[in-house]
C-alpha cells in the first residue's frame, strides 16, 4: 500500500515551470503551484513591468531563481527601490507598498500567506510627477492570479479625467510603464 499525500510526491520545480510556462505571461505573469494549499505558492515569470503599487496585508517571500527584478517602493511619501538579484531571497514585510518590476526574462518563487477575512489587499496608482495618489482599489483577495488582473482592468478602463492627478494635473499613463517611468525621471 502506497502513501497517499494530498499534494503528491516531490516534483521538479523546473519541470513544473516547463509544463506551465504559457501561464507565466502578463499581466500578472504568475501561476499557483499548489492552488489549494495552506500557503499561496506562485511562480512568477518575466519580463513584466507594472504601474500599480500593491499593499499586501501579509508578508511576501521572494526567491529570484533566474534573472533579476526590483521592487519600486512607496514609503514616507517618496519612491525607493529594492533590487533582488538572481539567487537572492527577500522577505518583504506586510504593508510595504511595492510594485514588482521584472524588465528581463526570469523566474521568481513567490510565497505568501492567505489573507484573513477583513485583511484587504490594495492596488494604487501614483502620479509619476508629484507622487500624489491617483486611484486606489481594495479587495478581499481570494486568488492572486484571478483577482488582481480584474482590478488592473478597472483602472485601465478609466478616463484621462479619472487618471488626472488632483495635486498637479498630470494624467497617469495607465498601463504604459515606460511613459510612467519617463515622467518620473523627468521630475526627479
Amino acid at each position: 500500500m502506497s502513501l497517499q499525500l494530498q499534494y503528491g510526491r516531490p516534483q521538479s520545480l523546473m519541470g513544473w515551470v516547463e509544463t506551465n510556462r504559457a501561464r507565466l505571461k502578463p499581466p500578472v505573469c504568475n501561476a499557483a503551484i499548489y492552488p489549494d494549499g495552506d500557503y499561496i505558492i506562485n511562480m512568477v515569470g518575466g519580463p513584466n513591468t507594472r504601474t500599480d503599487f500593491h499593499d499586501n496585508p501579509t508578508e511576501e517571500i521572494f526567491y529570484q531563481i533566474q534573472g533579476n527584478c526590483h521592487l519600486n517602493i512607496w514609503d514616507r511619501d517618496r519612491f525607493d527601490r529594492i533590487d533582488i538579484r538572481e539567487g537572492e531571497l527577500f522577505l518583504l514585510p506586510a504593508h510595504v507598498i511595492h510594485s514588482p518590476q521584472r524588465p528581463e526574462p526570469g523566474l521568481c518563487l513567490l510565497i505568501e500567506k492567505p489573507r484573513p477575512q477583513g485583511a484587504l489587499d490594495s492596488l494604487q496608482w501614483y502620479c509619476p510627477r508629484c507622487a500624489g495618489l491617483v486611484w486606489r482599489a481594495s479587495k478581499q483577495l481570494e486568488s492572486l492570479v484571478d483577482d488582481l488582473p480584474k482590478v488592473y482592468e478597472m483602472f485601465y478602463a478609466t478616463t484621462d479625467e479619472e487618471r488626472t492627478c488632483k495635486q498637479c494635473g498630470t494624467v497617469h499613463p495607465g498601463r504604459d510603464y515606460a511613459a510612467w517611468q519617463a515622467l518620473r525621471q523627468a521630475s526627479a
